[in-house]
This record gives structure tokens, C-alpha cells and sequence, in this order.
């Protein structure tokens, strides 16, 4: 009976086991995590599992793995990929084989270079675990800084205020929201977030990060210096590909795979956070996606390909984030548009879409309360899918329904 071993207990790793039983796979399934909870959802945690969740979002309950028939190992780590023998070596002693083999590895948190390590004082956020330990200094009275202006860091702030805590949010950039979302809609962003009482430093040179036993210090480049009961660090992810690089896979700001998510071993595959692959929407650029639609998608796809399929990634990139009563919505990249056209709608909401130089529709970009832009947003997602070329003036009159020019 044919063995897949899933390394990665998050979304995409859980999803690719049930998507292998929905499929019609019968053979075993073993999805292994280091963390001591079933696979859960991670969005949440800078928003419900900072403010007072009693566990994390779990994907499944243990009832559904056993009824699918997957064996999930929690608390065990993997510390080598033997692939001469087709197996993963577990930290305990333990060895699995494998018939092949998904690393839904994930990513890290990004470290502050320098910043003192093992400090109470200092933080990132990524598993329950770190939301459990960030909780109790959001609190009305407390100080805390975060490093880092884009979407965690954002959210972050945004819970940590409802909290009632004094937050100041550091950026090194000019701006916030530097890394794919145009400037009209990071200054709606940071304008909000003062309003909700954010003291917000762009352009601050950090020189140093000291985690203390009372308080954490921020020291800036310009000899100033900023206090606080907690620093939380923002930065970015860095893609856990240490198990792929010791193995002697490709990598590529990830580990590298083709268009089926197959890496250079054609007996292993990888998905999600940890890996970049070629978009086809984007003339086969490689791209890398830390988000949670992604993860759930290349997990349903990867199951398609384990499985003796070759279908190819074709997913428009997806994100979105919640600050405060403001959803903000992203669908494709930007980067490399030639022309920006905005559509205003009701209750101050709007939507820029991004045309490249052929007037091709590649990106857009949506603010506005609840769900004020998520209908267009999806409607925008499928023209990108589509490769469609609208008129911009079209596109530009909240007159006209997305829907016409998709049926265009």
C-alpha cells in the first residue's frame, strides 16, 4: 500500500491529507507536526488568539483525521530527509518510509538582528504558543512597540489597541505597507490607526534591541531610544528549507519547485509558505506567497499531483487583512503596472486596478468597511484569471458591473 508522508502540520499540510482522501487515494497517510496541537489556522491568532481565544482555530477536529484515516504525529520533529532510503528520521529515533514525500514546511518568523535572544521582553508571533505569551501585555496601561509596518504588524497594533494598550508601531520604510499595497490605500491604513491612537515612526533607523527584566529599549541610529513593557517583531518570514537544503533539493528563495509543485526529487513535493514556484498569470515569474488562501489551494492541488496528476498552479494571489472595522483586499501583484485606474464607492470605500503596459488587468486593490470591496475584488480576481484587457474608463465608473466586463 502506497505510504504519503506530509512534514508540516498547518493548513496547507492538513488540507493536502483530506484533498488526498477526497481524490480517491486509500493508501496511508501520515502528517507529521512539531507543535503539540492538531493543525490550525493562523490568521486568527493576531486578532481572536491575542484577544482571549481559549485554543487555537483548529482546521479539523481529531474525530475527522481518524474517520479520513490520517495519522497525524504532534510534538515530533524531523530532523532528516534520507531520500536514499526514502525516508524521514524523527527526532525520537524514529524513521518513516515514504512514497512520497510533501514538505508543507511553512515559514519563521524573520529575528531582529542582534536583538537579545531567549527575552520575555521580546516577541514574534507566529504559533499559539507565541499569541499565549504576547496576551498578557495587552492590557490597558502597558507600552508596546512593534517593528514592522505591514500586515502583522498592522493587525497586531489594531488588537493590541482594542486591548486598551499604548501601542507605537516602528517601520523602517517612508511609509507602511511598503511591500504590495499601493500608497493611497497605506495612508487610509496609517491615518486610521492614528486615529485609534497608533503612534506611528516611518524612516527610523534602528541601531540596536535590548530585552531587559523590567522593560524592552528600542535604540535608534540617531541616539534616541524608545521604551516599552514589550516589543513584538514584525519583519517578515524567512521559509523553513533547512530539511530541503540538507536533503540537496533545489532551492530558490524557497525550495524550488515547477509548476506542479514537484521539487528536484520527483518523489517530493512542497507547498505553501516554504516554497516559490512560476506563475503563469506573470510570464512564469517565480514567486514565493505567505498567505492563507494559498496555502489552502496549493494543499488541494498537491494532492491532485501525489497522486499521479500534473496540474499546474493557476491560482490569481490573494490577500487580505482586517484593521479595525477597514478590510483590505488585494487580488494579483502589482509590482510592474504601467497604469493605475480608482473606482470610489459608498461608504468611502474604493478599489485601484493595476493595467500593465499592454492594458492587460494583473492587480487589485481594495479598502473599505467589512465587505464593501470583497464582491469586486473577486469579480476583479477572475478578469486577472481571464487575462482580460478592459476599458479603463469601465473600470473606473462604479456604474459599471464587473460581471459585464468579464462576460465581455
Amino acid at each position: 500500500m502506497a505510504h504519503i508522508v506530509i512534514v508540516g502540520a498547518g493548513e496547507c499540510g492538513a488540507r493536502a491529507g483530506f484533498a488526498l482522501r477526497e481524490k480517491g487515494f486509500d493508501g496511508e497517510i501520515t502528517l507529521i507536526g512539531a507543535e503539540p496541537h492538531l493543525p490550525y489556522e493562523r490568521p486568527p491568532l493576531s486578532k481572536a488568539g491575542l484577544a482571549g481565544a481559549e485554543g487555537p482555530k483548529y482546521v479539523a477536529s481529531a474525530e475527522r483525521y481518524e474517520e479520513a484515516g490520517i495519522t497525524v504525529l504532534t510534538n515530533a520533529v524531523v530532523e532528516r530527509v534520507a531520500r536514499e532510503d526514502k525516508a524521514v528520521r524523527l527526532g525520537d529515533g524514529r524513521s518513516i518510509k515514504y512514497d512520497r514525500l510533501l514538505l508543507a514546511t511553512g515559514a519563521r518568523p524573520r529575528a531582529f538582528p542582534g536583538a537579545s535572544e531567549n527575552s520575555a521582553r521580546i516577541r514574534v508571533l507566529r504559533t499559539h504558543a507565541d499569541a499565549l505569551a504576547i496576551r498578557p501585555a495587552l492590557a490597558a496601561g502597558r507600552k508596546v512597540a512593534i517593528i514592522g509596518g505591514g500586515f502583522i504588524g498592522l493587525e497586531l497594533a489594531a488588537t493590541a489597541r482594542k486591548l486598551g494598550a499604548e501601542v507605537t508601531l516602528v517601520e523602517g520604510q517612508p511609509r507602511l505597507l511598503t511591500r504590495g499595497v499601493p500608497e493611497e490605500i497605506a495612508t487610509v491604513v496609517a491615518e486610521r490607526h492614528r486615529h485609534e491612537g497608533v503612534e506611528i515612526i516611518c524612516g527610523a533607523k534602528i541601531a540596536a534591541l535590548d530585552g531587559g527584566e523590567r522593560e524592552a529599549r528600542i535604540h535608534f541610529a540617531d541616539g534616541g531610544g524608545l521604551s516599552a513593557d514589550l516589543v513584538i517583531v514584525g519583519i517578515g518570514a524567512v521559509p523553513n528549507t533547512e530539511l530541503a537544503e540538507a536533503a540537496g533539493l533545489a532551492i530558490d528563495n524557497g525550495i524550488a519547485v515547477d509548476e506542479t509543485l514537484r521539487t528536484s526529487d520527483p518523489d517530493i513535493y512542497a507547498a505553501g509558505d516554504c516554497c516559490s514556484f512560476p506563475l503563469s498569470h506573470y510570464g512564469g515569474r517565480r514567486v514565493r506567497l505567505e498567505a492563507w488562501r494559498n496555502a489552502q489551494d496549493q494543499g488541494t492541488l498537491v494532492a491532485i499531483n501525489l497522486i499521479g496528476g500534473s496540474d499546474a498552479v493557476s491560482s490569481v494571489p490573494w490577500f487580505w487583512s482586517d484593521q479595525y472595522d477597514l478590510t483590505l483586499q488585494i487580488a494579483g501583484l502589482a509590482d510592474g503596472a504601467a497604469a493605475t485606474v480608482r473606482r470610489d464607492m459608498e461608504e468611502g470605500a474604493f478599489i485601484l486596478f493595476h493595467l500593465d503596459g499592454e492594458g492587460r488587468l494583473i492587480a487589485a486593490s481594495g479598502i473599505g468597511p467589512g465587505n464593501a470591496v470583497a464582491r469586486d475584488i473577486r469579480l476583479a480576481e477572475m478578469l486577472i484569471a481571464a487575462g482580460s484587457r478592459p476599458d479603463p474608463e469601465a473600470l473606473a465608473s462604479p456604474g459599471t458591473k464587473l460581471r459585464k466586463l468579464l462576460a465581455a
